[in-house]
């Protein structure tokens, strides 16, 4: 990436495919004269080459793990050049004619074992026919031999800007389409309503958003669907989880580092204000942030500015910031460990997650969600869970949310045998308690039985949030008896 200056004066990020980012390309020429020729006006230009005199050898490169193979196959034909790399291609060059096959084989052989490389197929005399043919294949450009280095150049630029963009357009849309998907976030239950409806009329912001709730509350996917949604949505979301940076390395994550800034600073670094550049920059446990390093994290959203460590010269910034914490932030300001005036420049919007015992309707669909999710990714066919497994995964408490939540799913499929899940195979927290003995004592004072079982009877009302029936489980007393004792106590209104 590259930030260039527009005709309005404003900074921008472009992707850039020139020697400020190292790719690798496999050239694949029989000729070594030629191949060597190509490969140093490719090395000229910054890029890590590898060599190749013909299809065998190439898929050596394209897929190392059948090297052996590939080699048995290929006999005389070897990688030349450097020690083979241990990077993914990024770009095939190849020529047409081979002497042990084909471009075409090479092009079958890249989109088998990297498609996600550029391919450039090289043809002798303007062949039309055989560029078509290449083109129709998949392959993103051609050359026609004779060409010129500039020629060379242009044509490795262009493809892999174009596969960047199918990059960007691809993780967009696979951002676009796990919005649909991800019923942790879109839940059916109405705080889970409120939160999306909040999050679509953010989307189209660029007010800074402060996410609050518990961890496993699915904050970070709150943050990607406000970037996903909005105009930022092409450009970069960068992550940084502030409670897992070191106190002396956040400023350098931060802000970048000049080269020789400090002892191992061994070349100039962007930060994540930079990487961020023209997207959004998502601040995961700000309140982890030390009081030390909040003070010029305050002055880069104020000025949108940052200054590199070792660096005297500012430079802009444009990014949206989302923060997220699961500390109650103006709680942490009254007692003196987090600044009041970053806490209102990050509390521009807030926005609350509620955990997943405030929203149980949503837990089938949920559970359907990551057995399925688990199922594709491990290949593995399960049965849906039967209602008794169901029961038990809504009536838990779940203190660690829905990422707790995934979590077990994911183990019932593993353990499945023949698709089926058994409640054997629950978390030990989710297994029911061994029936013992209550122990209960009576004070030496004595006390009022009544005060005693109308405090129960409140109590398992409060844990069973208002359901009377889960409250009357909780207590082990048939659901008339239960209905009685609330009547007589008068904590339900008679008739309720």
């Amino acid at each position: 990436m590259k930030t260039m200056r527009d005709r309005t004066g404003r900074d921008r990020t472009e992707f850039d495919a020139s020697t400020t980012t190292t790719h690798h390309v496999l050239v694949v020429e029989d000729e070594p004269d030629q191949r060597f020729l190509v490969a140093n006006i490719l090395r000229g230009q910054g890029y890590e080459v590898s060599e190749a005199d013909g299809v065998a050898a190439s898929q050596e490169i394209l897929a190392p793990s059948d090297a052996a193979t590939a080699s048995r196959r290929a006999g005389p034909s070897q990688a030349t050049g450097s020690p083979r790399s241990k990077r993914p291609v990024d770009v095939v060059v190849s020529d047409w004619r081979l002497t042990d096959g084909n471009g075409l084989d090479v092009l079958t052989a890249t989109r088998e074992h990297a498609p996600g490389a550029a391919f450039i197929m090289v043809t002798a005399y303007g062949t039309i026919a055989r560029a078509v043919d290449a083109v129709r294949a998949g392959a993103d450009d051609y050359l026609a031999k004779p060409f010129e280095r500039q020629a060379l150049v242009l044509a490795l630029e262009k493809a892999l800007r174009a596969r960047h963009l199918e990059d960007e357009n691809r993780r967009l849309s696979e951002a676009l389409g796990e919005r649909d998907r991800l019923v942790d976030l879109v839940g059916s239950a109405p705080s889970m309503q409120t939160v999306f409806r909040r999050v679509e009329k953010l989307a189209g912001t660029a007010a800074t958003v402060l996410l609050g709730g518990e961890s496993g509350t699915g904050k970070e996917l709150a943050a990607r669907a406000l970037h996903a949604l909005s105009k930022r949505s092409s450009m970069p979301f960068v992550a940084v989880n502030c409670a897992a940076i070191p106190e002396t390395l956040i400023e350098s994550e931060f802000f970048g580092v000049e080269k020789g800034a400090f002892t191992g600073a061994d070349r100039a670094r962007a930060g994540s204000f930079e990487a961020a550049h023209g997207g959004t920059l998502f601040l995961d446990e700000v309140g982890e942030l030390p009081l030390a390093v909040q003070p010029k994290l305050l002055r880069a959203l104020q000025e949108s500015r940052v200054t590199r460590v070792g660096a005297h010269q500012e430079r802009p910034v444009d990014v949206r910031i989302i923060a997220a914490s699961n500390r109650d932030l103006g709680a942490e300001v009254q007692r003196g460990a987090f600044r009041e005036d970053l806490y209102y420049r990050l509390n521009v919007v807030p926005l609350r997650m509620p955990p997943l015992r405030e929203r149980r309707e949503d837990i089938p669909r949920l559970v359907d969600h990551f057995a399925d999710r688990a199922a594709r990714r491990h290949g593995m066919a399960v049965d849906p869970f039967p209602a008794h497994v169901l029961k038990q995964l809504i009536d838990y408490p779940w203190p660690g949310n829905v990422r707790e939540l995934g979590n077990a799913v994911e183990r019932l499929v593993l353990l499945s045998e023949g698709g089926v899940v058994s409640a054997n195979d629950l978390p030990a927290t989710l297994l029911p308690a061994p029936a013992e003995e209550i122990g209960f004592q009576l004070p030496p004072g004595g006390m009022s039985w009544e005060a005693h079982e109308r405090s129960c009877l409140a109590q398992a009302l409060n844990v069973a949030g208002g359901n009377r029936a889960r409250a009357a489980r909780l207590l082990e007393l048939p659901y008339k008896a239960f209905l009685y004792r609330l009547e007589k106590y008068d904590l339900v209104p008679n008739g309720g």
